[in-house]
């Protein structure tokens, strides 16, 4: 999840972007693979990320690993204790909150969105078919909200149903049920019925019923609760300043945390610590256990390796357009090759 930039130079055309990123690319899977993820990481550096932290969660043997800065321009590096905006894998933690309530009869998976929000209703299509289960699986068909130029000039601090009016009477892009397409509105409107069913906000349940019960001290569901001077600056390729403080507060793009948190946090939403065995076989049927995250500034990837036990997790403060995240992949995923060979 992120907000587009308006690029401050002249954008080579996509077919030679491509062209570049894929020689560039090969030449990255080309290079031997170092003998150690320390030294994969400072590589990471050398290729253009201001700063770089991984997290590995395995049983007995986890470690962190830290290259380049958390503040270029005060020269500070990046280091184990840095929290991060890891942008979409928030969604992890809305999803499994409404695993909960949908566990305790709060809320049923079919539920549609137009019983749920009535004021959606004639304004988002086909809101009287759109379930909650389809919402949380991305196959809503509902247009993103990011997307509408608009959405740049809105205030953090407005509700959500102001956001989501950005996309009402747009037509859907697909009929519910009939495809997969990420909507950031989907999550959007996840948080508003979260707040409805508890009579609170969704924030307070996450802290209460997931954070404090895995001892997750270093987590916060919104930039503003945490200590801005712990938080990695971001930046976007091309623009000087630093964006740490473009604060994101829409549900699904909205939480910082340390990787070491994340780590722990996906585990045990894999592993059953988290959840009964009635939640888990819930959330099974509905999402992932696993996410990326994009904010301007801010690129993140937390994953599970069944094969080494491992939860990996890549925070990497530096961004650009779509393409770029390749690079970030293919060095995430030389570190993967590297544990692999390690273990």
């Amino acid at each position: 999840m992120y907000k587009r930039l308006k690029p401050l130079v002249g954008i080579p055309s996509i077919a030679l972007i491509c062209l570049l990123v894929a020689v560039s690319g090969c030449a990255m899977d080309l290079q031997p693979l170092p003998d150690s993820v320390e030294a994969e990481v400072d590589h990471a550096i050398e290729r253009g990320f201001d700063g770089i932290i991984v997290y590995v969660n395995r049983p007995g043997n986890s470690r962190h690993y830290c290259s380049g800065w958390k503040n270029r321009e005060n020269k500070i590096p990046a280091d184990s204790s840095t929290l991060f905006k890891i942008a979409s894998i928030s969604k992890l933690y809305i999803a499994a909150a409404t695993t909960m309530l949908v566990a305790n009869d709060q809320l049923s998976l079919d539920d549609t969105l137009s019983a749920l929000i009535p004021e959606v209703s004639g304004r988002i299509e086909n809101a009287n078919q759109i379930t909650l289960r389809l919402l949380l699986q991305h196959r809503s068909g509902i247009p993103d909200f990011l997307f509408d130029p608009e959405f740049k000039n809105s205030d953090p601090d407005e509700d959500y149903l102001t956001t989501a009016s950005l996309i009402y009477d747009e037509p859907a892009d697909f009929p519910p049920d009939k495809k997969y397409k990420y909507s950031n509105t989907n999550y959007l409107l996840i948080g508003e019925i979260l707040d409805r069913t508890l009579g609170y906000s969704h924030h307070d349940y996450i802290k209460q019923n997931i954070l404090i019960p895995l001892g997750l001290k270093n987590t916060y569901n919104v930039y503003s609760d945490a200590d801005s001077n712990a938080v990695m600056s971001g930046y976007y390729i091309g623009y000087n300043r630093d964006l740490k403080s473009d604060d994101f507060t829409r549900p699904g793009g909205s939480m910082v945390a340390s990787a070491e948190d994340v780590a722990i946090f996906l585990r045990a939403l894999i592993d059953g610590t988290l959840f009964t065995e009635k939640e888990q076989a819930i959330y099974s049927s509905v999402y992932v256990y696993e996410h990326t995250g994009w904010l301007n500034g801010y690129t993140s990837i937390a994953r599970y390796h069944s094969d080494m036990d491992a939860v990996v997790v890549q925070f990497v403060n530096t961004s650009s357009n779509e393409i770029y995240w390749l690079k970030l992949e293919r060095v995430y995923n030389r570190i993967v090759r590297i544990l692999e060979k390690e273990n």
